[in-house]
């Protein structure tokens, strides 16, 4: 069990990924319980290795990797990963679809990659696209959406089968201020029964919607804690921990990653 007594669901020990020669995740352990977690960082931090290796899109150098009590990671039998995929829910950065699909033939289909119950998926299909507040919508070609409307496309075929682990790449992408409170409810929803990671560059979505925080800098963790910890740590404006302006999840941020730059270099 994690500090909070929950069983986690996705465990990572040693993680290790490499682009060639660079080292995206350098020995990362971590692990996550059912729950909103938020995954921050500055660009090429280490985020999306992390995500696509736990989507299982992406094989490690080398660690360890357990989702929902499988073993994924390096040398995993290939039937564990599809067992897992059959559980899981993912939005990449940028996902592929077919433009003269309709929204509703879309997310049909990729419930059937996912083995969903035939008998079940028409009715789960029009779930989904209703939650993303596409209902109205939902035999509407892909192509003739706009980006803001396709990017909720993709949350609604990350849901469609109800994954007890759901994770999220720059989901608020391209939507506007209203879809975002949204879906930051939706997923709070979501994280009541399932592990939603959520990889983000906006913090401000990550102090409204999760219950922790993980930052990334470099290919290691350079903090862990509840959003209310991190808020805490920027203090007051001018109290030398974080820029004189923004809020105090913001100036947390900061501190956190300026106090892991002084630990890693030594000043």
């Amino acid at each position: 069990m994690n500090a909070t007594g929950n069983i986690p669901t996705v465990v990572v020990g040693a993680l290790t990924v490499r682009h060639r020669r660079t080292i995206a995740l350098d020995a990362v352990d971590l692990d996550f319980a059912p729950g909103v977690h938020g995954l921050l960082g500055p660009n090429g931090a280490g985020k999306t290795s992390l995500i696509r290796v736990l989507a299982t899109v992406a094989a490690p150098f080398g660690g360890r990797v357990e989702l929902l009590g499988r073993e994924v990671g390096p040398g995993a039998d290939h039937r564990d990963r599809a067992a897992v995929r059959r559980r899981l829910g993912y939005l990449p950065q940028e996902f592929g679809y077919y433009p003269g699909f309709t929204v509703r033939e879309f997310v049909s289909y990729v419930a059937w990659l996912k083995e969903m119950d035939a008998a079940a998926v028409p009715a789960a299909v029009v779930r989904a696209v209703d939650r993303v507040g596409l209902g109205d919508r939902i035999d509407a070609r892909v192509k003739t959406l706009s980006g803001g409307m396709v990017r909720r496309v993709g949350i609604a075929q990350a849901i469609v089968n109800d994954p007890e682990l759901l994770l999220l790449d720059e989901p608020t992408a391209g939507l506007d201020p209203e879809q975002r409170v949204a879906f930051r409810s939706l997923i709070r929803e979501l994280g009541r029964t399932s592990t939603v990671l959520v990889s983000t560059h906006l913090v401000e979505d990550v102090a409204a919607a999760c219950s922790d925080v993980t930052l990334i800098e470099a290919g290691r963790i350079a903090y862990r804690g509840t959003t209310r910890e991190l808020s805490e740590l920027g203090g007051a404006p001018g109290a030398g921990t974080g820029p004189e302006d923004g809020n105090p999840f913001e100036r947390g941020y900061t501190a956190a990653l300026r106090a892991h730059r002084a630990a890693v270099t030594g000043r």
